[in-house]
C-alpha cells in the first residue's frame, strides 16, 4: 500500500469509468480506512481548482492589458511546512 496510516490524501484525479460515473486515482475504499483524511471525488477539491484557474486566468489578463512580458514573473515556491 502507497498510503500510511493517518495520511492526508487529496485527491485530484478526475476519470470518467465506463459505466459514466466520475472517480480521481486515488481507490477511495481502499484507503479511507487508512487515510486519517481524504477528499472525495467528486464532491472534493473541484471548487478550489475552478477557484485557481479563474484567478490565475484574470492575473494573466491584468498582466497582459499592463504590456508586462510573462519572463517579468518568477514561479512561486511553496513554503513545506513539513518534508514529506
Amino acid at each position: 500500500q502507497m498510503v500510511k496510516q493517518g495520511a492526508i490524501v487529496i485527491d485530484v484525479g478526475i476519470n470518467r469509468l465506463p459505466d459514466n460515473r466520475i472517480v480521481g486515482d486515488v481507490d477511495f475504499d481502499g484507503v479511507k480506512e487508512k487515510a486519517s483524511w481524504i477528499t472525495p471525488v467528486p464532491g472534493g477539491v473541484g471548487p478550489m481548482t475552478v477557484t485557481m484557474l479563474i484567478e490565475n486566468t484574470l492575473r494573466s489578463a491584468e498582466r497582459s492589458l499592463q504590456g508586462t512580458p510573462a519572463d517579468h514573473y518568477q514561479e512561486w515556491e511553496a513554503p513545506m511546512l513539513k518534508t514529506v
